[in-house]
């Protein structure tokens, strides 16, 4: 039976480790893999086949709604009438919600990405016996595993 777990870089997976040897995992059997965290920022704009959910342009699209009908309304009383009012305030209310939208997504939300939850870093496989997989998942949940799993070999 093989046991992934992920981890926190930090000195709980060597405790997690030392502790597993203590209880007659070998050595060869314990596998610690890190991974490599993303250097490069994230792209703004998806593509036709990916996209991340985050949607820029619903706010522009809203503003340029509401603005569109409110420059048309003011249109009336104005020289060029209402229709050019309203595509002129359309765009208006377009550009200043792209604006506050990419202000939240380069500024505000960066900073909540930076701070929030922990990440896993390194994984940690064990490969142990039926009957051992049960102290082996204990002994990484104590010792700060952010998530566990087991995998019975013979299904491989």
């Amino acid at each position: 039976m093989q046991i992934f777990s992920t981890f926190e870089y930090s000195s709980y997976i060597e405790l997690a480790v030392s502790e597993l040897e203590r209880k007659g995992i070998k050595k060869e059997d314990i596998f610690i893999v890190p991974l490599n965290t993303r250097t490069e920022a994230r792209r703004i704009l998806d593509s036709l086949h990916r996209a991340d959910g985050v949607s820029l342009i619903d706010l522009g699209m809203s503003l340029a709604t509401a603005f569109s009908v409110i420059g048309a309304s003011i249109g009336f009383k104005l020289s060029w009438g209402p229709i050019y009012w309203g595509i002129i305030s359309a765009f208006i209310g377009f550009i200043l919600g792209l604006g506050i939208k990419l202000f939240m997504f380069k500024v505000i939300k960066k900073k909540q990405r930076l701070l929030r939850g922990k990440h896993s870093e390194v994984i940690l496989i064990v490969d142990c016996n039926a009957m051992d997989a049960e102290v082996v998942e204990q002994t990484l949940w104590k010792n700060l595993a952010l998530g566990v799993s087991k995998v019975r070999a013979d299904r491989l």
